[in-house]
């Protein structure tokens, strides 16, 4: 089976830090390649992988501000629906725009639908859902107008994370600083519960960081930035809790399944995806407000950080992802007719 594996180019694949679809997209890859398949990843010039890679741009466009996006997603495009006949799959992890190719090529395209970043989106989705395919991250995060041939969760590499029994003394946030992840609010959640929080992501807002996180930062409330693999892996197990308490429908929350890979436990806000990663006070806590927050802060010797490791294990590991996708490609090659 020879597959082309589309990924974004905002970021190198893997990611030096930030970048989810890149961070999964390489899981993938290298999982594949593991499996025998033959991949092909299309991606900036200085990603990694074991697979084959084509690129026609060297670095992404958030780690180079010189790059028009608009410019070299559609190079970027190009070469894979150029090359189309020489694969059997092309898997779609770079959003719609891509779509627009797939009419014109006879080769079967899957696309994982990482969230919709607007209902304004959906059009395109629509125009070419009859002929390709769907895959969505969560069962939350679907569109009615939409069919779709399975849903996968993202797995995530456990040898990554290491699991602690024994917390240090902060709460922890993870995630971009925007309103929409609740950076605010988790400010809240540790003034009132008199906890140290530490808050590590990308600023995405700036003028929200300026106006609502920047006047709070103190010694006990303390913004790292970006943190890379290594420190990140210190940072989500030697936490009591994360707080998630976000204010959109999460798609997947890749950051909940890294802390709870750790024997962290999460307190989240319970919107989009959450209920299908979190069972309520037994992996963490699913809540409605700051006050729940503060109600579950009281709650966390109840939890067995073991059974959050558990968790992971059983339905988050990389190795179920990769299975998972292999069994989505054998199903449309078997409709299709079969394989090279």
């Amino acid at each position: 089976m020879k597959v082309a594996l589309i990924s974004p180019i905002a970021w190198r694949t893997p990611p030096r830090h930030y970048g989810p679809w890149e961070n999964i997209v390489s899981l993938l890859c290298e999982g594949l390649v593991k499996r025998g398949v033959d991949v092909t990843l299309f991606a900036t010039g200085e990603s990694i992988t074991e697979g084959k890679l084509r690129s026609v741009c060297q670095v992404g466009y958030e780690e180079d501000k010189n790059i028009d996006p608009k410019v070299w997603e559609s190079l970027h495009i190009a070469k894979v629906f150029q090359s189309a006949d020489e694969f059997d799959i092309i898997h779609n992890n770079f959003d719609f725009l891509p779509l627009t190719y797939s009419g014109l090529v006879d080769t079967p395209v899957v696309t994982t639908i990482h969230g919709f970043s607007s209902e304004k989106i959906l059009p395109v989705y629509e125009k070419y859902g009859e002929n390709t395919y769907y895959v969505s991250i969560s069962d939350s995060d679907r569109s009615s107008s939409l069919n779709y041939i399975d849903t996968v969760y993202h797995g995530i590499d456990l040898t990554q994370f290491t699991y602690r029994d024994l917390p240090e003394d902060y709460l922890l946030f993870f995630g971009r600083l925007h309103r929409d992840k609740g950076p605010k609010e988790a400010i809240e959640i540790a003034k009132r519960s008199n906890k140290k929080l530490i808050m590590a992501g990308i600023i995405q807002d700036e003028g929200y960081f300026k106006g609502e996180i920047e006047p709070h930062l103190s010694g006990d409330i303390t913004y790292i930035g970006s943190v890379g693999p290594r420190e990140r892996d210190k940072l989500l197990g030697g936490a009591q809790a994360l707080l998630h308490p976000i204010y959109f429908e999460e798609p997947f929350g890749l950051s909940v399944v890294e802390t709870m890979a750790c024997g962290t436990p999460v307190i989240a806000y319970n919107k989009g995806s959450m209920p299908e990663l979190i069972e309520d006070e037994v992996n963490g806590f699913l809540v409605d407000d700051v006050d729940g927050a503060l109600a579950a802060l009281d709650k966390l010797p109840n939890i067995e950080r073991k059974r959050c490791r558990e968790t992971v294990e059983e339905k988050f590991s990389v190795g179920r992802m990769v299975d998972e996708y292999i069994k989505v490609y054998e199903k449309i090659l078997k409709e299709r007719g079969g394989n090279r």
